[in-house]
């Protein structure tokens, strides 16, 4: 426990959030927030989201850009298990209330189907509230929850034990804002006949909670049930709005309250000494993310000399049209005798790959988690469903193209600091190119559109995929780029791309192969999509997570032996 501002004083109320501090409803929430995240587009949040300058910290900007992109939670997010939907909202939409009412009631819509799988977020919960009530201390809840969920919850935890615990509920359809607006703390008071002062304090887990409790002019007490750093948690607070307290278990709690019964004895109804139960463990936090096994250290690499890039969902973000007219391409399949050409199951990579091809052969869509996660692009599809079958997949490509027609032009930077990256590449004295399997004329309409002025000087070279009998991941492109630049396919040759179809264009040729991590794929599953066996023998030569990373990586071989 680490005790933050010295006058605190003993609670004549504690005040608890609900998920994350007193039950855990992890899993719930998070499927809840999976299916509605890719509902953005079609609720208008999409454009509502907070511009990157203007997040909190580079995390929140992390998170916004991700979720532009993809629709769903960052992988890190969803392996920590750390932060709330209230978090989340709060982080993308900043301020902006109309855009959060609207996403908290399309998330309570999804939650509908999951909620009811709640447990105590640590073990001897009812035990030590159970304690707490016995020293004549106010129980309540104020949560972001609404009342139909909290309620069910309240009677499925702990079999019903802790229903008769709390004085006051109160839940977001109670008041009239979600939290940080302090209307669910200031009713709770309310209801109880209590001043907001220090002796009331608000126990939560989140940055939104220590906010919701300073503005409603209460103690703040943070639970540390997720064991974040004590460093990180320090950097989220100035000094006027840090928590009273950070406490990391229900026994921190209970030592707190000792210690301010030894300074005033009179302050409770019982001693915590005489009510307090056995010792019960502290939250356990949960397994980390693998990250994939790169650093700039560690990785050898010749100095390159030309840096090849893909384009789509990797320099940039052309998700929604490319989704749009593969969904509208698909159901062509019968009448352009597809159906019968793609691969056998056990002719797939992996079991995902099976399945996806057995989803588009009986349904002609894709399968809803593939559009959900919008981690692949139209290339890879085409390589899951036809493998080695060429003419199949120019067929493919051919109507995805009539389709794209339809939809393409909104092209945004995949990251804000693409275009200095190709800029610092030149200074270097670097030739820079683009490889995409995209036709011509979506490509120099998209590169002459990108962030309003075009980025058509800051390439050397471009090839796409017209532009050659065979696209990706046959190296042809790649070939001719460097054909045109009179310059050798050699490794200092550098190709980044953000697929499978990327890397094995790239070892092909006999190029470096730096895989793109955009989509934030973790170390297990980079492993299965490039498994290095013999049908599969193709891996990047090393994977940068975004182009920070990739910055780092140039300037670690700029720095070495040329």
């Amino acid at each position: 426990m680490t005790t933050l501002k010295e006058a605190i004083q003993p609670p004549s109320v504690l005040i608890f959030d609900w998920h994350g501090t007193l039950v855990d409803t992890h899993d719930a929430m998070f499927s809840a927030m999976e299916d509605m995240l890719p509902q953005l587009e079609d609720l208008g949040l999409v454009e509502k989201l907070l511009p990157e300058e203007q997040c909190r910290t580079q995390d929140d900007a992390r998170l916004v850009r991700y979720i532009r992109i993809f629709r769903r939670l960052h992988p890190r997010i969803l392996a920590e298990r750390r932060v709330s939907r209230t978090d989340i909202f709060n982080a993308i939409f900043g301020d902006n209330k109309a855009a959060k009412l609207v996403a908290h009631k399309a998330y309570n819509n999804a939650y509908r189907k999951y909620f009811g799988q709640v447990k105590p977020f640590q073990p001897g919960a009812y035990e030590y509230l159970c304690a707490l009530k016995a020293m004549g201390i106010k129980l309540a809840v104020s949560t972001n929850r609404n009342r139909e969920f909290l309620d069910k919850e309240l009677q499925t935890v702990d079999e019903g034990r802790w229903h008769h615990l709390f004085d006051a509920t109160v839940c977001a359809d109670d008041v009239t804002e979600y939290k940080p607006d302090p209307q669910v703390i200031l009713r709770t008071l309310e209801k109880l006949g209590l001043p907001a002062d220090a002796r009331a304090w608000y126990v939560g887990d989140s940055y939104v909670d220590m906010l919701t409790s300073h503005s409603a002019g209460v103690s703040g007490v943070f639970y540390n049930g997720a064991c974040w750093e004590s460093d990180r948690i320090s950097s989220w607070f100035t000094s006027r709005d840090a928590p009273a307290a950070v406490l990391d278990s229900f026994e921190d709690l209970m030592d707190l309250l000792a210690l301010l019964e030894r300074e005033q004895p009179e302050a409770f109804a019982a001693s915590p000494a005489e009510v307090r139960p056995k010792p019960f463990p502290p939250p356990e936090r949960p397994e980390p993310r693998i990250e994939p096994d790169w650093h700039p250290a560690v990785v050898k690499l010749i100095r390159p000399a030309v840096v090849l890039f893909d384009w789509h969902a990797t320099l940039v973000d052309t998700l929604d049209a490319m989704y749009h007219a593969v969904d509208d391409m698909l159901p062509d399949f019968h009448t352009l005798g597809l159906m019968n050409r793609m691969v056998a199951p056990e002719d797939s990579k992996t079991p995902e790959d099976a399945r996806l091809v057995a989803y588009v052969r009986e349904y002609a869509k894709l399968h809803p988690k593939v559009k959900a996660d919008r981690k692949i692009s139209r290339t890879d599809i085409f390589e899951v469903l036809f493998g080695d079958d060429q003419q199949a997949k120019q067929v493919a490509h051919k109507a995805f193209n009539h389709h794209y027609r339809k939809h393409y032009g909104t092209v945004k930077a995949f990251e804000p600091k693409v275009r200095e990256v190709l800029e610092g590449l030149r200074r270097l004295g670097m030739q820079v190119g683009v490889i995409t399997n995209r036709d011509r004329e979506f490509f120099e309409h998209e590169l002459a559109a990108v962030e309003d002025t075009g980025w058509t000087h800051l390439f050397d070279v471009d090839v796409c995929g017209d532009d050659t009998p065979l696209r990706k991941p046959h190296p042809d492109q790649l070939l001719l780029a460097v054909q045109k630049l009179d310059y050798p396919p050699d490794p200092s040759v550098w190709y980044v791309g953000d697929s499978t179809t990327d890397v094995i264009a790239a070892k092909r040729a006999g190029m470096t192969s730096v895989f793109f991590n955009g989509a934030q794929w973790d170390l297990p599953w980079l492993n299965r999509i490039f498994p290095g066996t013999h049908k599969h023998p193709d891996k990047p030569d090393v994977v940068v997570n975004d182009f920070s990373e990739f910055w780092a990586l140039v300037l670690a071989c700029e720095l070495g032996p040329a």
